[in-house]
């Protein structure tokens, strides 16, 4: 995999935390110059002219402070790669319009019919051997993938695996020596730091925006996506479709996410999956070309003040307190094995606590299949501890 958190390079701003916040006002109110170079070393025509004040002095003989964003698409834009995939798509035509009453309308019409459809993304190369990790849904079902890297050499790309529950994918290609990203490591990762995304939005290769790290940890429900089993990093760097699979970059160019979604009609809400999941599951997919996701056997609700009365009349019993309440326990799965019942309310989960079903399903994902997990619940007044061992989530 990509090494994380490699040497600093020459990318980090002179200026300090003051100076960036200068740079970003600047750049917000439409001021060209600075950081591009405006302010360069004048050359001294005369001695009288060379005996000046210290502030003239500096600001006709200091170069300009470096721009860490460019110096970072300069680093890093190589591994950024442009993807376009293709997919035939077939529609059944239905028996009404192939009935003989209708051959002098429409003449013989197959039994179905076939169209191509053309997608864009992005990736990022993550192994100089041709490894490119992007998202599930620009290669999903592909016939032909095309990966076109930022000097316009082209290459046919493999799937080598891809997965729907947390949209990640790995593309192969055949090459060496190709540039490649940094991870970092994205657990650490704070709101209000710099947030980068370069990629292919609707079709404009290369493109760079930038803002900040505007939350972590969004949940899927959150985010509109409640099939996925991975949190989202917020960020209100542009990010359009095309994006998708391209890196999301901290201050030093270090991959902190991959770009997944938007919010239709809303403005500055982009998502990303947090690199330590996509690396995760990118892993799993390079060796196995599948994942496997571990599996409970239960469905679950918050149990709030507002609901419970709905809760004891559909299901027919009163929950006390508050919590993740069990209202279904899926036979023959390993919570029924390990003891759960209708009712139990989780307290936590591998040690965690948990409030919402988003915790939960979150501390299973990152358990081991087939390894016990303990999940204290409370069931009539009690507290107790079950012993579940995770299985394979059913196809």
């Amino acid at each position: 995999m990509a090494n994380r958190n490699p040497a600093p390079k020459r990318r980090f701003n002179p200026w300090g935390q003051s100076g960036r916040a200068l740079l970003f006002a600047a750049v917000g109110a439409g001021i060209a110059t600075v950081g591009t170079g405006a302010l360069q070393t004048l050359p001294l025509r005369s001695a009288q002219e060379a005996v000046q004040p210290e502030a003239t002095l500096y600001a006709q003989n200091t170069p300009a402070p470096a721009n860490f964003v460019a110096d970072i698409v300069q680093d890093v834009g190589p591994a950024v790669v442009r993807i376009d995939a293709s997919r035939t798509v077939t529609t059944q035509i239905p028996q009404a319009f192939r009935n003989p009453a209708f051959r002098q309308f429409f003449g013989d019409l197959p039994e179905s019919s076939e169209r191509v459809e053309q997608g864009l993304g992005s990736g990022f190369i993550v192994e100089d051997n041709g490894r490119i990790i992007t998202n599930a849904h620009v290669v999903d079902g592909a016939d032909t993938v095309q990966v076109t890297l930022k000097d316009g050499r082209m290459f046919e790309g493999t799937v080598v695996g891809s997965d729907s529950l947390t949209d990640v994918a790995v593309v192969q290609i055949e090459a060496t020596n190709l540039p490649t990203v940094a991870l970092s490591d994205s657990d650490d990762l704070q709101a209000g730091e710099w947030a980068i995304a370069i990629g292919n939005p609707l079709g404009l290769d290369s493109t760079v925006t930038v803002g900040i790290v505007s939350a972590t940890g969004r949940s899927s429900g959150q985010v509109g996506v409640s099939d996925k089993r991975v949190d989202f990093i917020q960020t209100d760097a542009a990010i359009n479709p095309g994006n998708s699979g391209g890196p999301l970059l901290n201050e030093r160019g270090e991959v902190i996410g991959m770009n997944t979604a938007i919010i239709q009609g809303a403005q500055g809400l982009g998502f990303a999956i947090p690199i330590n999941s996509v690396e995760r599951i990118a892993d799993q997919l390079s060796a196995n070309g599948r994942v496997d996701h571990p599996y409970l056997g239960i469905r679950m609700v918050v149990l709030t003040a507002q609901n419970r009365e709905a809760i004891s009349q559909q299901l027919g019993f009163n929950p006390e307190g508050t919590g993740v309440l069990v209202v279904e326990v899926v036979p023959g799965s390993p919570a029924a094995r390990a003891g759960f019942q209708r009712g139990d309310v989780l307290v936590s989960v591998g040690g965690t606590t948990v409030a919402d079903a988003q915790a939960v399903q979150r501390q299973v994902e990152r358990s081991t299949i087939g390894e016990t997990l303990p999940v204290q619940i409370r069931r009539n007044g009690r507290t107790e501890t079950l012993q579940v061992r995770p299985e394979a989530l059913p196809q």
